[in-house]
C-alpha cells in the first residue's frame, strides 16, 4: 500500500473483506450495499483489486468450495489488512473532520 491511502475500491473490498471471509459474487454484493449503489465492481476490476491487497498482504485466500458446479474462491482480510483499513479509516476521518470545520466556518460568516 502506498501513503497515500487505499482507493476506493480497495477500501469497500477489506471492509467486505472485514466481517467474514467471501467469495466473489458475495464481495461484488457486499461492496454495492457498502455503498449504498454507488460502486459497482465488475468481475475483472474485482479480481484485479484482489491481485493487488493479496500481493500487498492485505487479504489472502481463504478456501476453495465448488458450488452447483462452479469454483468459488474465498478471501479474507489479513492482520496487514486489517490495520491498513483502520489506518484508512482514520485518514479519512480526519479528513472529512478537516472539512467539516471549513465549512462550519463558512458558513458562520
Amino acid at each position: 500500500m502506498s501513503g497515500r491511502g487505499l482507493s476506493e475500491q480497495a477500501f469497500l473490498v477489506l471492509t467486505a473483506l472485514a466481517e467474514q471471509p467471501l467469495h466473489g459474487y458475495a464481495i461484488v454484493q457486499a461492496v454495492e450495499s457498502l455503498s449504498q449503489g454507488r460502486t459497482r465492481l465488475r468481475v475483472g476490476t474485482l479480481y484485479g483489486v484482489l491481485d493487488r491487497l493479496v500481493a500487498d498482504g492485505l487479504a489472502e485466500r481463504d478456501r476453495e468450495e465448488v458450488h452447483q458446479g462452479r469454483l468459488r474462491r474465498y478471501y479474507r482480510l489479513t492482520d496487514a489488512g486489517v490495520r491498513a483499513l483502520s489506518a484508512e479509516v482514520a485518514r479519512l476521518s480526519a479528513h472529512v473532520r478537516a472539512a467539516s470545520a471549513v465549512l462550519r466556518a463558512r458558513e458562520a460568516r
